[in-house]
Formats: C-alpha cells, structure tokens, sequence
C-alpha cells in the first residue's frame, strides 16, 4: 500500500499557504520515504495554452523551487511539444508562450527538440506497445518532479499524473501512438508542394511529386512534418484516440516514462474544469477546489484525487477514465491501494 500525503486548501488564490505546502509535502515524502535525491531534477510541468486562464500558474511552483534550492540541487522547468497547430507546436514558440505565461524562475526545456524529433525508444513489452518514444530530455533523467493539474479530459476523462506522464512525456510521434496509432496524413488540397516536409523529416519517409506523400514503411511517427508544414497541410488522423484501448495506451507511456526513475508525483487539485489546459479558452471550474496531493506512486495518487473529489462533492464527478487506473495498476505502474495522510 503506498502513502498518499494531502494539505486541504479550499481556494487556488491562496498562494502563499500553497508554496508553504508544497515545500512541506516535498520535505515529508523524502523523509519518511527515504528518497534519494539527484543532484538535478527538472519539474515536468504545463504551460497552460494560449486563452487558457486555468492552469497552474508558476507563482503556485515557489514551494518547490525553494525546496530544490534549500537541497543544493539544480532544476528547470520541462516540457514536450504537442501535435496539434498552435503555440506550444515548436520549440521557440512553446517557450515563448512559457514565458508569456510568467514560467521565469528556471530555466525552461523543451525534451524532445525543436519539432518533436529528440526521443528514445523505451522499452516495456506491453500489449499495445513494445517500445514507447518518450522525449529524450525526459528519458535521460533519472528522477522527475512530476507537477499535475487534476481537471477533466475530453478523452481521457480526467488529467492527473498519468496523464502527465504518458503525454506529457512522449515525444510527438508518442503522443502520436496514443492518439491514434497511424502516421500523419497530407491534404491534398492544401499541400503545395513546397518539399519543407520532405527536407525536415528525419527518416527519408516523405517524398515529393505533384503532392508531399508520406511512406508507411519508412514513417515512424514522430509527426515533425505537422509542426514544418507551413500551409497546414499534413495533420493527424485521431480515430483510435476514441476506442476502448486509449486508456491502455495511457497507462503504457506512463509506465515508460515512469520505468526505472524515482519520480515524486505533486498534485494541484484546483481550478479544476471540465477540460484540460490544452483547451485555448476559459474555463469555469465544475467543483470546489480540494488541495495538494503529493506520493511516489503514479496510480495511488490519481485515485486519491478521484475519490477525495468525489467525496467532498457527494457524487461521481469524472466517470470516464477509472479503467485506466485498474490497467495501470495490471502492468504494475502502480497501485490503487493507499493510505491518506493528512498533514
């Protein structure tokens, strides 16, 4: 059974007693738990996206920076770009928008390069996957501070750790994989071939004619074609994000982002709406804010926010998504067992 430590704090606004929290949390886990520390341990955080007025902002992050530096130990803030068009697509823009978003106290990292290119194969052997791309800056570090917003999920049902994990910490052509399990498609209609996406791909898989046409056999997802094109003709064919099996295929990148690293897992239950941060608009919250969540245990700490969440509203908030819990746990990410220690 893991331990799962929560401060109850019923309001996003009150940053002060949340940064004292956070440091607290931080100091009680590798405590009690015995946790070696890296000498550096980047913070895997969100961004927000542009229009998103909810996500946790970096004034929320002083805590555990001021524990980090208490510790002598580096730190920066780290990221992936994502699939779809917009700011957080290419490196210069994704930190430009951090830093629009006030992300100044660290320095920021985006791990998988400038266009979703820098990954390593992690092996697992899973049902769905054998190898997970996860982004290079993440793969290579041994020990992350695994900083989540607990909210709602269009797909996934709700955002949590594994969330953060899984896409969070997969390259482009792994959030790719779990999306959709196909390799990026070019419109014909807008494709100009202007050969940007041909010159860009790193693995010769694209070739020109009237049109771009991308060679099954040759692709290997990494979707760095999306971020070149500059007419937006080469996107993403999303069909398998709504089968049965997406919550699997969370639950297998978490587990090879999470293999063989000792990750402390932080959770912001605040501002938490029916959509995620990647949604470029405001967004009302649907309950009261709850408080920090802080374990070692990717899994235990996802069910502690559901169920405390469900308790201190009397009803079942987020229904979808609860299976990815229970396969998370099958592979051996996690457990969904815990004891709640209230500080």
């Amino acid at each position: 059974m893991k331990n799962v430590y929560f401060i109850p704090i019923d309001s996003y606004f009150k940053t002060e007693e949340i940064n004292q929290s956070t440091k607290l949390l931080l100091e009680k886990i590798v405590e009690d738990e015995e946790i070696p520390l890296e000498r550096y341990i980047p913070l895997k955080v969100h961004f927000g996206e542009k229009g998103n007025k909810t996500f946790i902002g970096p004034q929320n992050f002083n805590g555990i920076i001021d524990f980090l530096n208490k510790n002598e130990i580096d730190s920066g803030y780290i990221e992936t770009n994502v699939l779809y068009r917009g700011e957080r697509m290419k490196s210069s823009s994704h930190i430009q928008l951090a830093k629009d978003h006030h992300f100044t106290q660290l320095p920021i990292v985006i791990a998988d390069g400038d266009h979703g290119e820098a990954f390593e194969n992690i092996s697992i052997d899973g049902k769905h996957f054998k190898t997970c791309k996860i982004a290079k800056g993440i793969a290579t570090s041994n020990q992350l501070i695994v900083v989540s917003h607990f909210k709602g999920h269009m797909l996934a049902g709700f955002g949590g750790a594994i969330k953060q994990l899984a896409m969070g910490c997969a390259s482009k052509g792994g959030k790719l994989d779990q999306h959709a399990n196909s390799i990026p498609k070019v419109s014909y209609f807008k494709c100009k071939a202007c050969n940007v996406c041909v010159k860009n791909c790193p693995e010769n898989a694209i070739v020109l004619g009237k049109k771009a046409k991308i060679q099954k056999d040759k692709c290997v997802g990494c979707a760095a074609c999306v971020a070149h094109c500059p007419f937006a003709a080469i996107s993403n064919s999303w069909v398998a994000s709504i089968s049965n099996n997406f919550g699997e295929r969370l639950a297998e990148y978490a587990y090879g982002a999470a293999k063989n690293k000792r990750n402390i897992y932080i959770t912001f239950a605040f501002n938490i709406t029916r959509g995620c941060d990647c949604e470029p608009h405001s967004m009302k919250p649907i309950v009261k804010d709850l408080g920090l969540l802080a374990s070692t245990d990717a899994v235990a700490i996802d069910q502690a926010a559901l169920d405390l969440l469900d308790k201190y509203n009397g009803k079942t908030v987020f229904r979808r998504g609860r299976k990815t819990l229970a396969y998370a746990e099958k592979i051996g990410l996690g457990s969904r067992n815990y004891s709640l220690i209230e500080l």
